[in-house]
This record gives C-alpha cells, structure tokens and sequence, in this order.
C-alpha cells in the first residue's frame, strides 16, 4: 500500500487519479475498431469517425439502449463475453502506450509516494490487461478501480469517489487526468482538480469542450501533465 502520511507537502495535491483509455494507454482505435465489426454483423453500419464520436470515454454496456434502438436486437450476456474476447485479443497484441505516459506515471509515483490511483470506466479485467501490457501495472496494483464496479459510472463521480476514499484522500485534494468529456465531468463532480490530456485527433474531447465543463488546464503532453503536478 502507497504511505499516505503527508511527506508531500510540497506538492500541489494529495493524490493523483488516472484515467486510463486515452490518457494511459492509446486503446481507443482498437476497441472501436472491434465494435465497429461487431456492431456491422448486427447491421448497424458506422465509420470508424462515427464509432470514436458516439463511443469514446463512455461504457459499451451504458450504451445498450442505443446499440439496441438501432439494431432491433438484445445485448446479451454472450455477446458482451464475445466482445470483451475480441477486444482483448486485440488489446494483448496490439495496444502501445499514450506517447509519454509510463514515463509521467513513474515520475508522479515518485513524487507523491504512491498516492496515485486508476480510476477508470472499463472492466477490471480490461484495465489490468492494459496496465500490464505498458508495464505501469506495479505502479497502480491494489488501486486500479472499474466504473463496472460503482453504482453508477462515469459521467458519475462514483469511480473517483471510490479512488479517493481508498488512497484516504480527500477528493477536493486529488487532480484528476482526463482526455474526454465524460470523465472529466466524473471528475468534476467528485471536487477534484481535473487536468485534461488532448493531442488532437480523434479519441479525445476538444479542448473548449473538456474547459467548458470545469477542467483546469489541458496539455497536449503526458511530460506537460507530469510538470504541472510536480
């Protein structure tokens, strides 16, 4: 467990709190891209464009209604196991790191003692495949927590509420890393500081929109997010 007595005075804040797709791990493309196959055989035929702008930052089960408004079929059980099979075989052998990131999570974990969480709207067996395969996972083991997990997922405050209580931090003493306008709002809404992670392109909110819903400042860096919050 991370040594949460206040031997980080000199740091902005508490603790810092992860999210994970986009801001750790650039999985996005890969998920979409297995969904957007899946939801094809279905007859739901969309871009790559399209699925990134409904999708990105949101839980494919959360999206349920959506999925089944415009395919005329249930989401069953079988089909998420199949969908999380999918995604994961291509996660395992596809996915890379978000250019910068295991090199600011190190540097944040040293500087704050291990006072830093992942807290993410994914499945827990996702997250730790992802953590693992960039090799952070030693950094967030025992603090890595699933919006699957929470009575409510993001855009809900659950998932970083939960983080913050199990680092016994204050919530309105943690920052909170964010690439989408989903979970920046979660972040918001717990009283967390939220930092915002846009590189352009697709899989991440715009700027205006993540500083239209309270984020403090937004980088275009991982090294940018890691010299603000040391």
């Amino acid at each position: 467990m991370p040594d949460t007595r206040d031997t980080s005075s000199s740091m902005p804040f508490d603790a810092v709190l992860f999210d994970c797709d986009g801001v750790l791990v650039d999985s996005e493309p890969i998920t979409g891209a297995v969904l957007r196959d899946m939801l094809e055989e279905r007859g739901w035929k969309l871009s790559h464009e399209d699925v990134m702008r409904i999708f990105v930052g949101k839980a494919v089960k959360d999206e349920s209604a959506l999925i089944e408004a415009q395919t005329g079929k249930p989401l069953t059980p079988e089909w998420f196991a199949e969908f999380w099979q999918r995604r994961n075989a291509r996660l395992s052998a596809e996915l890379l790191p978000i250019p910068g990131a295991p090199e600011a999570v190190r540097r944040i974990f040293a500087a704050y003692n291990g006072r830093i969480a992942c807290a993410s709207g994914a499945d827990r067996g996702k997250i730790e495949l992802q953590l693992r395969k960039i090799g952070i996972y030693d950094c967030f083991e025992g603090r890595y927590f699933s919006g699957h997990d929470q009575p409510r997922s993001k855009p809900y405050p659950d998932v970083y509420l939960a983080a913050a209580k199990a680092l016994g931090v204050d919530p309105k003493r943690c920052a909170v890393v964010e690439d989408t306008v989903t979970g920046a709002t979660a972040g918001v809404a717990a009283g967390a500081t939220v930092f915002g992670y846009n590189p352009g392109g697709l899989g991440h909110s715009g700027t205006a929109d993540l500083l239209a819903v309270g984020v403090h400042r937004v980088a275009s860096s991982m090294e940018e997010i890691a010299d603000w919050l040391t």
